[in-house]
């Protein structure tokens, strides 16, 4: 047994020595009371019955069973010792037994250091049903001082059962309470070291959604196939699916589906159709996994195939068996996602409130200063006057910038609202500065991508909206945006003058663009319009079926 073979290496020998010198005290103590060798046998028996805490320490089954020997050892050794003490005459039979029931102690305090009250008072039961056995069997149990001697030492072990675990924790020093910062800073350092030894060095939910349906492809061949996470509210986002059509799962967990069940039940369901909303097919299985890591469901899988009866016991359990360690990775990659998202969210309110309080205050006493300098001039100054009303003009410029930067740090994709509704908010807004007149089309399923990603598909379409009013001289500004997840397309187009404008801050702002499309793995388009302007697109995923059903809009708005 491994136990056994690790139990002497593991010895503690502090609880050794408690053994070897209360068996010597006891051996004294009894060869004291009785005047006699042969009751030494019953130290012997009680030296074999504590062999298991020398060896067997942690056995979950040899530790306990060498306690209850050791405690039922000890109380017929009281009985028939305290027999022999009062036969020689030597001593009483109560102090016959008080040499050998000290032994009780070691047995009772082993189990309660262990934290094993339910055994203590086992044991307990055991000792006085040993004690009134022994004392019936050597014809004790009628002397007063043996039943007295007996009672005293089950109270002292019961003292030791039930106080130790008290005294424990009174000996033991609290433990410091580590300060919130400090933890985080521990936490986030080791998930950047973490994350740096990953393969591909990647916490990207979207990819490990992906790597997790092709190997289920290996395991559980079929049509079609998702991995879903929850996105709050009670609904579903689509982290990535596969197959020749593109599916609109049913997203919500309040419906009756497999997809309910799963999550509710945390065990894996298998269905006799299909868990989309729209299957034109006559015949589907499907099978929906739950991704639990520890106690909390964090996402489904969703495998379906066109034919009755695909999903046997035997293909359950191989699906689960990729899906088990599939969910710690994914759980991992949604933790990352939250603490980023935080962290810029934070970043981008404290930037604000920092311009907010500092710059822009300032350009508007700089204004008012302007102003009064106007209102001061003497009579004849008019180069003056017009020098200060261009400076006036210019620092009511920037301040308009600066508001609508403000406004850009402070737009957040509401998890009601959806991404188009964050998109033509601020594109109204900007167009509504500039003099643009803005054309939405909107084709937003009601399925929802997840936050992280529909955080910077909002980014992407604001650098995109902010160029196309800075820099391309546009009258009109067209705004598409589509989704239907894993799969989405922004489209924003003008007809001002294109590409000709060279200035460095357009460039960096494509830069960043392209390094946000990069993050989310999509993918940047910079094409010219025709017959002028410039339209800026980025997709994400793989288009969509033709016939899927979706509620659109297409209005013009603007001045």
């Amino acid at each position: 047994m491994p136990a056994l073979a690790s139990g002497p290496a593991r010895l503690r020998p502090a609880e050794a020595a408690a053994r070897v010198v209360m068996l010597a005290l006891v051996a004294v103590l009894t060869l004291t009371a009785t005047d006699d060798p042969r009751q030494l046998g019953w130290i012997v028996l009680l030296a074999i019955a504590a062999v298991p805490a020398f060896v067997a320490r942690e056995h979950p089954f040899l530790a306990p069973a060498g306690r209850f020997a050791e405690v039922i050892g000890a109380g017929l050794a009281a009985g028939f010792i305290a027999h022999s003490a009062d036969t020689v005459g030597r001593v009483s039979a109560g102090f016959g037994a008080e040499a050998v029931l000290p032994y009780l102690a070691v047995p009772l305090l082993t189990a309660a250091l262990h934290r094993r009250s339910g055994e203590g008072s086992a044991l307990l039961g055991a000792a006085a049903a040993a004690m009134a056995i022994g004392g019936l069997a050597s014809g004790s149990l009628d002397e007063p001082g043996y039943l007295a001697a007996a009672g005293q030492w089950l109270v002292l072990g019961a003292i030791i059962t039930y106080a130790a675990e008290t005294m424990r924790q009174l000996l033991q020093p609290p433990e410091p309470t580590p300060q919130p910062y400090a933890e985080a800073t521990r936490l986030l350092t080791q998930l950047r070291s973490v994350a740096r030894s990953l393969p591909g060095a990647t916490l990207d939910p979207g990819g490990i959604s992906e790597h997790l349906l092709e190997e289920l492809r290996a395991v559980a061949p079929g049509h079609r196939a998702a991995v879903l996470s929850a996105s709050g509210g009670g609904r579903l986002v689509v982290l990535a699916q596969s197959g020749a059509e593109r599916v609109d799962w049913e997203t919500t967990l309040d419906a009756d589906s497999a997809i309910a069940d799963a999550w509710a039940t945390q065990q894996p369901q298998v269905a006799s159709r299909s868990q989309a909303r729209t299957h034109s097919g006559s015949e589907a299985s499907s099978l929906v996994v739950p991704l639990v890591a520890g106690v909390r469901t964090i996402g489904l899988v969703i495998l379906e195939t066109d034919a009755n009866g695909a999903y046997p016991s035997g293909v359950v359990t191989a699906v689960t068996e990729v899906t088990g360690p599939a969910a710690l990775r994914l759980e991992a990659a949604l933790l990352f996602d939250d603490v980023r998202s935080l962290a810029t969210n934070e970043e981008r309110q404290r930037l604000a409130r920092e311009i907010h309080d500092g710059v822009a205050q300032e350009l508007v006493m700089v204004g008012y200063g302007i102003d009064n300098a106007q209102a001061t001039l003497p009579e004849g100054a008019e180069e003056t006057a017009e020098e200060l009303r261009t400076l006036r003009g210019e620092v009511t410029r920037v301040i308009t910038e600066l508001r609508l930067s403000l406004f850009e740090l402070r737009s957040e994709v509401d998890r009601n609202g959806g991404l188009a509704a964050a998109i033509a908010e601020y594109a109204r807004t900007l167009g509504t500065s500039a003099g643009l007149r803005v054309h939405f089309t909107f084709d937003e399923s009601t399925a929802r991508l997840p936050a992280a990603t529909e955080a910077e598909l909002l980014r992407i379409a604001q650098e995109a909206i902010t160029n196309a009013r800075k820099h391309a001289g546009a009258s009109n500004l067209w705004v598409t945006c589509t989704v239907d997840p894993p799969y989405a397309e922004i489209e924003v187009s003008d007809d001002g003058k294109g590409f000709a404008d060279e200035r460095p801050d357009g460039r960096y702002g494509l830069t960043i663009m392209a390094e946000r499309a990069e993050r989310i793995r999509g993918r940047l388009k910079i094409t010219p319009r025709h017959p002028s302007g410039t339209t800026v697109a980025v997709v994400l995923g793989t288009p969509p079926r033709r016939d899927s059903v979706r509620e659109s809009v297409s209005a013009p708005e603007g001045e």
